[in-house]
């Protein structure tokens, strides 16, 4: 606002009146009517003029600079506002996202609790997680079909809680691996590799099975691809979760160390390094470089980085490794460990299927007859060719048994192997994650030998053979096969379950088996 005032005193109107008040000639000027006039009259009219309007100019200047001053004063304060509005308004909206993630992960925890305890209680082996994920899509199809804006609402409302689980879904199979050597001591090392030998063929003819079935379905019925519904990412890791996990492992491990019962018993002190040990080592293998997690997963550093943390507690402490990986994964509800805590998201894993199912249910329909037909028949082929090559090759009728649902998520895995008598639930999982692992590292390369150029083809065939961690690989790289992946995901481990828990089917598998 100055610069328009201020200009005007150095126009050359201003100039050329400051130069006559020092030389004045005098001029005579002949008007229209033919009088005369004396200039120098007409310069001492035009001096007083100027001199008035100089006097107003100054006493405007000054006003305008007084209101200038109060305008920045007013701005300034407006801005200080505004900032301190931006900020309490992030701050509340961060506290939101928090309460409304806790809120319907709380949800989804409290009804898995609460239907595992009902099935327990009426005496019913069939997976309770199964039928809540079934009660859930079913109420919001009917939600869907009724008041379509309430079944939008519902998916809105847990749309946090899916995102959480999906972004450490990896951590929930860690505790498997993590014992691992607690679980293998007692097998023979003849029998672990003939079970190396089913796990790593029996996923290349699963995946055979399963990608080369959709794309005969697919020739057969003539389906037109169409666009799938968009899937929300959940965010990446950042260095403040980096750092936090590091003070609590850091903290935690020294606690643990000097006052070795000070939660009450040993699991529980040691629950806390072993969990962040767990947490670190997945975000450090997360952030490692693409080339490098083609042959390192991130859920091997996981694995790797848990193991560490046992084994130096071990020799700190004296106690050896054995101990604190017993302290690792009690399986004791009233003294729980780290993986106890991480296995225990594996029932809310099942039931978020029914949200991912519903949000792809026009695709489902769509391409019924390609996912549907695959999904069945890769499965019936995995669990009995398992049973036949485990006779085949002499494996224990036990172990054998054990491995049979090794294309199937570990959540529904171990509720069929609970279906079973004589079996190791910890071997049940270890072959789960291991077969995941043989996926999510070649099955890229494996597909393009075996020229499944099909999105859906590549995206079942992928998710039958190596369930969750083979889907997280291949989605990572193939967005348009995601759909297909976490479809085929769900309906392998409903199929294979709801086939174990029919007394005729278990029969016939055990009697493969021999």
């Amino acid at each position: 606002m100055a610069t328009p005032l201020v200009t005007p005193l150095f126009s050359p109107l201003a100039l050329s009146s400051s130069r006559n008040r020092h030389s004045s000639p005098k001029t005579l000027f002949q008007s229209k009517n033919g009088k005369t006039s004396d200039s120098s009259a007409t310069q001492k009219l035009n001096q007083t003029r100027l001199r008035k309007t100089d006097g107003q100019r100054t006493r405007f200047l000054q006003m305008g600079s007084r209101e200038m001053s109060f305008g920045r004063k007013l701005s300034t304060q407006a801005m200080d506002g505004a900032g301190t509005e931006n900020t309490s308004t992030t701050i509340s909206r961060k506290v939101f996202a928090t309460t409304h993630l806790l809120v319907s992960l709380g949800i989804i925890l409290a009804a898995d609790q609460f239907l595992k305890q009902a099935f327990v209680a009426a005496s019913i082996k069939f997976p309770s997680a199964l039928f809540g994920m079934f009660c859930i899509f079913s109420v919001l199809m009917i939600l869907d079909s009724v008041v379509p804006a309430a079944a939008t609402g519902m998916m809105n409302f847990f749309e946090p809680a899916f995102l959480f689980i999906q972004r450490w879904l990896p951590l929930f199979y860690v505790p498997s691996l993590v014992v691992l050597p607690l679980s293998v001591r007692d097998i023979p090392a003849a029998s672990g590799v003939k079970i190396c030998y089913i796990v790593a063929g029996g996923w290349l003819a699963s995946l055979c099975v399963a990608g080369f079935t959709a794309i005969a379905v697919r020739k057969m019925v003539k389906t037109e691809m169409t666009e799938a519904e968009p899937m929300s990412k959940p965010s990446p890791f950042s260095t403040l979760e980096l750092w936090s996990w590091s003070g609590i492992f850091v903290v935690s491990f020294v606690g643990a160390l000097f006052y070795p019962t000070s939660l009450g018993t040993s699991a529980r002190t040691c629950l806390p390094f072993l969990l962040s040990s767990t947490v670190l080592g997945y975000i450090v293998g997360s952030g490692l470089p693409s080339s490098i997690k083609k042959v390192f997963h991130p859920i091997i550093c996981c694995a790797l980085s848990s193991v560490l943390a046992a084994l130096a507690f071990g020799y700190a402490s004296g106690s050896g490794l054995d101990p604190v990986l017993g302290n690792y994964l009690t399986k004791v509800v009233s003294d729980p460990g780290a993986g106890d805590i991480l296995m225990g998201f594996l029932g809310s894993v099942i039931l978020s299927f029914a949200f991912s199912m519903f949000k792809q249910r026009k695709l489902v329909k769509r391409h019924a007859a390609e996912i549907f037909t695959s999904v069945i028949v890769s499965t019936l082929f995995s669990l009995y060719s398992t049973a036949l090559v485990g006779r085949l090759v002499g494996l224990e009728p036990s172990l054998t048994v054990s491995i049979l649902p090794r294309c199937i998520t570990v959540a529904l895995a171990l509720s069929i192997v609970s279906l079973f008598e004589g079996t190791n639930s910890s071997l049940t999982a270890a072959v789960v994650v291991v077969t995941g692992l043989i996926g999510a590292n070649f099955v890229q390369v494996v597909l393009d030998k075996l020229r499944l150029r099909d999105p859906i083809a590549r995206g079942i065939a992928t998710a039958s053979s190596a369930h969750g961690l083979g889907t997280a690989a291949l989605s990572a790289k193939e967005p348009e096969a995601l759909p297909f992946c976490a479809i085929a995901y769900a309906l392998t481990g409903i199929f294979g379950s709801l086939l174990c828990s029919v007394p005729a089917v278990r029969q016939s598998l055990l009697a493969v088996v021999g």
